[in-house]
């Protein structure tokens, strides 16, 4: 991270004895900085406070889920995104090889970015994917991310500041951030939330500990692993020279890899419990490589780290009094199915709204405590299914006969191929990337409508509590063409098919309470079917607050409800 340009407006006073902001973020990872650009987009200032002087070029996660593209479309920065990583037609496959060189078990052919984006353009009215899951390294992400927040006028970023000092009473938080020459800066903040990681000091300032499931103990990918950023300069001319693929797993008696294609050409990131992360240095990694390519490859470490798979680790608390947790800060997860950023991006969409409401006055006392209460509840289901996959995959037998050229050999092969091609096609859980649920939160109106959740599978449906069911509102499926597209920053009423009743008189109580709402007209008959009412309230974050076929009969009680001022039914 780079200093914010002092030509743009500030995002922090500063008065006498110390700098002032409305939210103070400790972490400039992705989803404070996520947090920060939401908070823009409700023109709420916030400061973000990271460690690092620069951003840290080494590799990390590598999926940016279905979800998590439609929070970057609503900033307006899904299409540079989708410009980072892979080149547009790289196959997105999940290859399972005996060895590089050996034979191939099975193969997840899934599409490159041309392919899912023609797909798109020409989907159904009612898909569900306006924004398909997309493969960039988060390294390549974060430096994108940095440089676009820098861009925004209620930003301010602060590089090379560790915070050292936490203190909160009744009207703020006081933060010390001191830089790596020992000057320190102390700032007050109306709020502070931590998004520092998994070591949070913010976290372990408030006495809050991980709760939960650690490591799985089993040779593929469990207990201590490695991570490895490499390049391979002769990979795809000397190990797998077919149709290439996104991640190529190496799955033996001997050794489990995971390499990562990061560029498409030759960089990869390296996952393997193969290796000893405390005594693996560069030889002996690239021994690994060449072991599990069956050919004596040129192998460059480009750097390392300790991982350690198979945690479903939670927070104890998310929230205590004006400091917050969002991210791994809050929940750690094994990384298979790529859940990890992705829910701590969720949690920064569920929280940036209710801190703008709060600090814009037009949320109510209860609404910053529904944070805790919603999100723990959807980390506690994502960390759990990704402990499943986790625990899916080491249970795939490795026989000694995997490499053995003869009939046995054929059979296990054939065996252990499809047992991998199951556990490839269950890491794609879109009910885990567009089903999370706030049923029985006391900001939902629910209807005795029992939803459907399936981590595995997603249905789209308007009961409330769950994410608004996309549409496609014309041909061309471009921007401005999707629901998404057309909702405004605060609360929506959409009004559905021809023959919906006028949203006055809840326009008329959002007014009077000084909650910003849209009234949206959705002449659509497929949409009319898809959420089976002819009204829906969606909150800021694109869940679903409300429905009926008529208008509420107090509609300012159903407005304090869903914005925390009256929780009570």
């Amino acid at each position: 991270m780079s200093e914010e340009r002092t030509s743009r407006p500030p995002a922090a006073t500063e008065p006498a004895g110390g700098a002032h902001t409305a939210v103070a973020i400790v972490g400039g990872g992705p989803v404070g900085l996520l947090l920060a650009l939401f908070l823009d987009r409700h023109g709420v200032p916030s400061v973000v406070f990271d460690a690092q002087e620069n951003q840290p070029f080494e590799p990390r996660g590598n999926t940016h889920n279905a979800r998590t593209m439609e929070h970057y479309r609503r900033l307006g920065i899904a299409a540079p995104v989708r410009r980072l990583g892979l080149p547009a037609d790289h196959p997105a496959d999940i290859a399972y090889f005996t060895r590089y060189t050996g034979t191939e078990l099975s193969r997840l052919e899934l599409a490159s970015r041309t392919e899912r984006m023609r797909r798109t353009a020409t989907a159904p009215a009612t898909d569900q994917t306006p924004e398909p899951v997309h493969r960039a390294n988060q390294m390549y992400v974060e430096a994108f991310l940095t440089e676009h927040a820098r861009t925004r006028p209620h930003i301010t970023l602060r590089p090379g500041r560790r915070i050292t000092r936490l203190r909160q009473n009744a009207s703020r938080v006081e933060l010390r951030a001191e830089r790596a020459d020992g000057r320190a800066e102390h700032w007050t903040a109306r709020y502070t939330v931590g998004c520092d990681g998994g070591r949070s000091f913010v976290r372990r300032a408030l006495g809050i500990h991980y709760e939960g499931a650690g490591t799985l103990d089993q040779d593929v990918l469990g207990r201590r692993a490695t991570a490895a950023h490499l390049r391979l300069p002769t990979f795809h001319r000397d190990a797998v020279t077919g149709r290439r693929a996104w991640s190529y797993w190496s799955f033996n008696s001997e050794l489990v890899m995971n390499l990562i294609a990061l560029n498409g050409q030759d960089e990869f990131f390296l996952l393997s419990s193969s290796a000893d992360p405390d005594t693996a240095g560069p030889d002996a990694i690239a021994d690994l490589v060449r072991r599990a390519a069956g050919a004596p490859l040129p192998v460059e470490v480009l750097g390392k780290r300790p991982w350690t798979p198979g945690v479903a680790l939670i927070a104890q608390r998310m929230t205590s009094g004006r400091v917050l947790l969002a991210g791994d800060a809050a929940h750690l997860f094994t990384p298979n199915g790529g859940f990890g950023m992705n829910t701590g991006v969720d949690d920064a969409a569920n929280l940036a709204w209710k801190l703008a409401a709060v600090l814009q006055g037009w949320g109510g006392p209860e609404l910053l405590s529904t944070y805790e209460s919603e999100r723990r509840p959807v980390a506690h289901r994502n960390t759990a299914a990704a402990r499943e996959l986790n625990a899916g995959l080491g249970a795939v037998e490795r026989p000694d006969t995997l490499e053995e050229n003869s009939a046995r050999g054929e059979q296990a092969r054939a065996r252990v191929g499809d047992l991998l091609r199951c556990y490839g096609e269950r890491t794609h859980s879109l009910g885990v990337q567009l089903g999370a649920r706030y049923d029985g939160s006391p900001l939902v109106i629910e209807d005795g409508t029992p939803p459907a959740d399936s981590w595995g599978t997603y249905t789209p449906t308007s009961v409330p509590g769950g994410r608004t069911p996309h549409v496609w509102l014309d041909a061309w499926h471009g921007y401005g063409s999707s629901l998404y597209d057309r909702l405004g920053p605060g609360f929506t009423l959409l009004r559905i098919g021809g023959r919906a009743p006028d949203g006055k008189g809840m326009q008329a109580a959002a007014q009077a309470q000084g909650v910003p709402l849209t009234v949206l007209d959705v002449d659509h008959d497929e949409a009319r079917d898809l959420y089976g009412r002819d009204l829906v309230l969606v909150r800021p974050d694109q869940h679903v607050a409300w429905r009926g076929n008529r208008p509420p009969t107090d509609p300012a009680r159903l407005i304090a409800r869903v914005t925390g001022t009256r929780l009570a039914p």
